[in-house]
């Protein structure tokens, strides 16, 4: 964003809790403090799938608040999958005093660049992959899609499972089947089961009863991740039925339909189904 920063050595997330616990709590999604031979600099992340009013007056307090608890500079990061909130974000706030504003830097689809290349994606596979949720569905996804394995080699298990699936549920079908060609070609395996199953690899077999337990658990909270990537809101009690559903079959299928769901509706969550 052309923002240059003082130097660090380590990134640390911390607790969203930004205000003095004398104090009413505001909670950001994400507060990440920047180390050297001290703390440097912080960065408050949000993400925002729509417009909030309440926002203007929020993030002045978690800066102000966060500036004050840890007595060093405070960055605002708004993060929005639509163009058009992002926009909406990135507008001046008039503090009413005298000189004082903000402008939240504000990240959405049009300031995500477009990576291709396979060295970039593999040093910066994070980027990459941000890349391919904002421009996956456009023109140049193809394009995108195809470095994505590159991404997945620099990444832990861990989170090379959860992003597959993230980019997996928002990726149209024919930019889905050129991304597991080009996985193919790199004789790169699927990490995690909701992504075998997406991609019709069959079921597991032969799984002991604390396994089937663990894969129900991993099931569900993957349901809820493709939801929240797609800006599906969830309530709580959603939410609760979900993570209470024990039948692995049901869990799939809910699975499935997240892939392209545009509201809960659309999971078309069956009570008589919930065991």
């Amino acid at each position: 964003m052309g923002l240059e920063l003082p130097g660090y050595r380590d990134a640390r997330l911390r607790s969203e809790n930004i205000t003095d616990d004398r104090l009413a709590e505001l909670r950001a999604d994400a507060v990440i403090e920047f180390w050297e031979e001290k703390r440097q600099f912080a960065v408050i992340v949000e993400v925002q799938l729509d417009r909030d009013r309440d926002k203007h007056f929020s993030w002045p307090a978690y800066m102000m608040g966060l500036r004050a608890r840890l007595r060093c500079p405070v960055i605002l990061l708004v993060v929005s999958p639509d163009q058009g909130t992002a926009a909406w974000c990135a507008r001046t706030l008039d503090l009413g005093h005298p000189g004082m504003a903000l402008t939240p830097l504000v990240m959405g689809p049009r300031e995500v660049p477009y990576v291709t290349d396979p060295d970039q994606a593999a040093r910066v596979p994070e980027l990459a992959i941000l890349s391919a949720l904002a421009h996956g569905a456009g023109p140049g996804g193809m394009e995108v899609v195809a470095a994505l394995p590159d991404a997945y080699a620099a990444l832990d298990p861990d989170h090379r499972a959860l992003y597959h699936d993230l980019v997996a549920a928002v990726l149209p079908e024919a930019v889905r089947r050129h991304l597991e060609t080009r996985m193919k070609l790199k004789n790169y395996e699927f990490q995690s089961d909701f992504a075998r199953h997406y991609y019709g690899r069959g079921k597991a077999e032969g799984m002991a009863e604390g396994k089937v337990e663990g894969k129900v658990e991993g099931e569900a909270e993957m349901i809820l991740t493709v939801l929240a990537a797609r800006g599906v809101e969830v309530s709580d009690e959603v939410r609760a039925r979900i993570r209470s559903c024990t039948d692995l079959e049901v869990l799939k299928e809910w699975g499935r339909r997240a892939a392209t769901a545009e509201s809960i509706d659309d999971l078309q969550l069956d009570p008589a189904s919930d065991h």
